[in-house]
């Protein structure tokens, strides 16, 4: 059985070949240097084997969102993820679709537990499938898109359904760029890797089976955005229907303002991006936007601390939530600019570190989207 395993994978491997001078052609290249829209799918080995990468990944997502949005500020920036384990596991593939709830996406990481797996070859052929088929990718021309494969296994080639290379071609026709990531050091997992990268018009990544370990600069300033950050929290007013109202309450009483959970860098992201929450129903912001219109709105949308109010106090209500976000939001910007400066001076100056998840997938993107 295994020799007859291997025989297959070898098979595939060599006809993975025909594609290749296809896959590396030019018109892989973009051009744009700014779009639209940049949506990321993360295809995700969720087995045992995988626990320190997924923690990483849980840590450092909004790293890579701020290189995203450092070169490309304007872009609409949008998440989706698939995480996949094996036939006999608790689930083979499980696929969250595209958001731009970026927040959403980090809260999906930190629910994700690594088991499962033990035979080696993942489902990694269905896992591909559901990233380039079942995400809903934008249609739009004005879109970048990138998916990234991460894990340390390589595909089950005896198993029925499609499998890498025409699952790569319908990526290439809906453009969409593959790039691989390869946790520990599996050398028939790297063949595979290197193939899907290559056809997929993307970069092969290598990284230490736990993620790579990424140095976390500290600021002077941390402390003091970390505390801006729950002020500005404080002027969030949630409206809607009473689930869409405790939903963002929840989201923001369980918000961590730990450093070691990337709420530095979320900040960052989030004050770049001029927002306080990355979903819906901040009446706030909405109310700012024309979104939506008090005069209009129905009472029993509205939180029930405001709805009680005259229409008169109700803006005024939003007014002075409106004006003390603005000032701390200034106050962020200002100190959101100071550590940004701080930290790439000790970038520099630091001695080059071993590959890490977020590091080489921000390296990767920064690429490719200039």
């Amino acid at each position: 059985m295994m020799c007859a395993r291997l025989f297959n994978r070898t098979v595939w491997l060599g006809s993975a070949v025909a594609f290749l001078a296809v896959a590396s052609s030019p018109v892989l290249a973009h051009s744009q240097p700014h779009a639209d829209r940049i949506e990321v799918a993360f295809v995700l080995d969720t087995t045992g084997s995988m626990s320190g990468l997924i923690d990483n990944a849980r840590r450092k997502i909004w790293s890579i969102a701020n290189t995203i949005s450092r070169a490309n500020p304007n872009a609409d920036i949008r998440m989706g993820l698939v995480a996949y384990r094996d036939f006999g596991d608790d689930y083979v593939v499980r696929t969250f679709q595209m958001t731009p709830d970026l927040q959403e996406v980090n809260a999906l990481l930190w629910k994700f537990l690594a088991s499962g797996g033990g035979d080696g070859p993942e489902a990694v052929n269905e896992a591909l499938d559901a990233g380039v088929s079942e995400i809903e990718w934008s249609r739009s021309g004005n879109t970048r898109r990138f998916l990234f494969l991460v894990g340390d296994a390589p595909p089950h080639m005896d198993y029925q359904g499609p499998h890498y290379p025409e699952i790569l071609k319908e990526a290439r026709q809906r453009d969409i760029t593959v790039n691989t990531v390869q946790a520990g050091d599996w050398y028939e997992t790297r063949q595979y890797w290197q193939t899907i990268a290559r056809m997929g018009g993307g970069s092969y990544i290598a990284i230490a089976q736990d993620g790579g370990l990424t140095t976390h600069y500290d600021s002077p300033w941390d402390d003091e955005i970390l505390d801006l950050q729950r002020r500005i929290d404080q002027t969030v007013v949630p409206y809607g229907n009473r689930a869409q109202q405790r939903q963002l309450k929840a989201r923001i009483a369980t918000k961590s303002y730990a450093k070691d959970h990337g709420a530095v860098a979320e900040s960052a992201y989030l004050i770049g991006k001029g927002k306080v929450t990355t979903g819906e129903g901040d009446l706030v912001d909405d109310l700012e936007a024309g979104r939506v219109d008090l005069q209009t709105l129905p009472k029993d949308q509205l939180p029930e601390a405001v709805a009680e109010l005259a229409e008169e106090e109700q803006r005024a209500f939003v007014a002075q939530k409106l004006a003390e976000r603005r000032e701390l939001s200034a106050q962020m910007k200002e100190l959101v600019a100071k550590r940004d400066a701080h930290v790439a001076d000790a970038r520099k100056s630091e001695a080059s570190a071993a590959p890490a998840f977020d590091t080489e997938a921000s390296r990767i993107l920064e690429e490719q989207l200039n």
